[in-house]
């Protein structure tokens, strides 16, 4: 007798999984700097057109498909055609890839929510040189918070080559994270459904105070405002619309199979067109509502920055040139340096060199995303804030939070076709399976423990998707409208839901979604041959910035493998098919 679907309490439980999931650290990290390089104001407009042109569709055909197959990836493709089986393992295998690395960060959300209970905060200040008669040398080229970062946290090596041995601070943490991911999905929707309520909610509660502190700090005004000024001479630049559609695309984690196995434990009645709108249109929100966070800290960070610089260069020009105490402020610092220059120009002239030109404009233009915003910017802002280690514990642990809340979809997407199958199932339990799985990526992700690892860190995070998911969309959306059928997926629609999709939904399943599809697909495609020779941000620890490096050979095999092996599951999948239909019926001729 086969063993019934395990379901969700109840529909609630359901959107928390898909918020939990879809709300990551992409929505914190990611469109923030995109706003910032896109338009301000002005990039809302494309964001919120793609949101409603292929976000939300996309969004609602998946949760759909999982919930009337009621299987994984593998299994639900596997019903609308057998020759789809490959999509299906192409999503597993690109989740797996995602799993191996995207725990990492968790880790170094470990490691710096550990590093938070001190007083002072260990990023806040340069360490003392071995003979304690100076600070660290690169330390003093770069800047505390970086110089933890890529020395204290990874240890950096100086190139791809390099790759030293493995950090056992960071495997010990990456060993906790993996552990905490184990203990959340041990049972299922049954111990992951209880777990959705924290990690969904409680990064909303930290953003909220957040914002409440960020918007007391002295020149958030000057962030919100270069947020929400709109250069709309940005929206007749094509990057502009491909990275909304882009953001949309990722940020709602479709195509991993996620959201198929998590809709595969819905009731069949499950009202998921509902569903597709709520969490599409709450994860859109978070991603504004985390951006005027972000604006905010940017800036008071900015305006901290560019008032030390103006104290210091009304510091050397006081010592300089022995002016009275209060004869230089900011607001005439122009017209006395104009003077100064006029009436001792040799002396001056000497002095030039170590005068900064300090601007508040450029210091909100300068954008950083991804690590470098989560881990060094929001740091810097922390330590020059009152009670730091209260607020440093409160952001880490939202980080950890968005990241287990994303690592609970990812293994999601790995573990349902894997309980699915009988052969699997039927031999060892879920606890087993799921244990293996853990520990398998564990392992394998102590290479991005080792001194070289942020650099495979970025390989994976550039190159393991996206080109990948964006095959793997197109052909799902094709298979629901032109091989399965949109009158029949009509059908199964009003048998679920009690009624059928209107024209909007159909319009933009059968055209305009996989239309924007092929444009991503093809400009990304472009792009990567036109860029040529790959390249990557080394740290120089002699010079204490980040250098240009080409990637080195077996590095591009390594990222031509990571595209090939999942996109090549698709024709795969279905040319084994063929074969083994071929076969058959050879057998059943030969027989008759």
């Amino acid at each position: 007798m086969e063993k019934s679907r395990p379901l969700w309490d109840n529909p609630l439980q359901f959107v928390f999984a898909c918020i939990s999931y879809a709300v990551g650290l992409g929505n914190v990290w990611r469109f923030p700097y995109l706003c910032q390089m896109y338009g301000g104001g002005g990039f809302l407009i494309p964001y919120l057109i793609m949101l409603i042109a292929e976000g939300m569709p996309l969004l609602y055909l998946e949760l759909a498909v999982g919930q009337r197959m009621r299987q994984g990836s593998i299994g639900a493709w596997k019903i609308i055609s057998p020759y789809l089986c490959g999509v299906g393992v192409a999503s597993v295998v690109v989740s797996f890839f995602l799993s191996m690395y995207y725990n990492v960060i968790n880790a170094w959300a470990f490691w710096y929510l550990f590093h938070s209970f001190q007083d002072p905060l260990p990023w806040a200040t340069c360490p003392l040189n071995s003979n304690r008669t100076g600070y660290e040398e690169e330390c003093e080229k770069t800047s505390s918070t970086q110089y933890f970062w890529y020395r204290q946290t990874l240890n950096i090596s100086p190139s791809l080559e390099a790759s030293g041995s493995v950090q056992w601070e960071q495997a010990l943490c990456l060993t906790l994270a993996w552990l905490v991911v184990y203990l959340c999905i041990l049972r299922g929707t049954a111990s992951t459904g209880k777990v959705v309520y924290v990690t969904a909610s409680l990064p909303y509660c930290v953003l909220i105070i957040y914002l409440i502190r960020g918007l007391t700090l002295h020149g958030a005004v000057n962030g919100l405002v270069y947020m929400f000024t709109p250069k709309l001479e940005q929206l007749s630049n094509p990057k502009t619309w491909i990275s909304a559609a882009t953001q949309i695309f990722f940020s709602l984690g479709l195509g991993f199979g996620s959201l198929i196995a998590f809709a595969s434990y819905n009731e069949p009645s499950n009202n998921c067109q509902r569903h597709a709108i709520i969490v599409s249109l709450i994860n859109s929100t978070t991603s504004i509502f985390a951006s005027i966070v972000t604006f905010s800290i940017y800036g008071f960070k900015a305006t901290f920055n560019y008032e030390s610089c103006i104290n210091k260069v009304i510091l050397l020009l006081l010592n300089a040139f022995d002016l009275e105490e209060g004869s230089l402020t900011a607001d005439n610092l122009n017209e006395m340096k104009d003077y100064l220059m006029a009436t001792h120009p040799q002396e001056y002239a000497q002095l030039a060199p170590q005068i900064k030109n300090c601007s508040l404009e450029a210091e909100l233009d300068t954008a950083v995303q991804g690590t470098g915003l989560a881990f060094i910017v929001y740091s810097e802002a922390i330590k020059n804030m009152e009670v730091p280690q209260l607020y440093s514990v409160l952001y880490f642990f939202m980080l950890l939070m968005l990241g287990i809340g994303s690592m609970l979809g990812n293994t999601a997407a790995i573990l349902t076709p894997l309980t699915d199958s009988r052969f699997i199932a039927s031999r060892f339990p879920k606890e087993v399976i799921s244990g293996v799985v853990c520990f398998v990526n564990c392992i394998i992700g102590l290479i991005f423990t080792m001194e070289a690892g942020n650099y495979w860190f970025d390989i994976f995070n550039d190159y393991a998707a996206t080109l990948s998911l964006l095959l793997i969309v197109l052909v799902e959306t094709i298979a629901v409208c032109y091989i399965y059928g949109i009158r029949r997926f009509e059908k199964d629609l009003y048998t679920m839901i009690g009624r059928k999709p209107n024209w909007y939904w159909k319009i933009m399943w059968a055209f305009v979604s996989p239309l924007l599809i092929i444009s991503l697909f093809i400009f990304y495609l472009t792009d990567y041959i036109l860029t040529g020779t790959l390249q990557y941000q080394a740290w120089d620890a002699t010079q204490g910035q980040l250098v240009t490096k080409d990637y080195p050979g077996y590095a591009l095999a390594v990222i031509g493998l990571l595209v090939a092996s999942s996109t090549m599951c698709i024709p795969l999948g279905a040319l084994v098919t063929f074969v083994r239909k071929r076969l058959k019926r050879e057998r059943v001729s030969t027989v008759a």
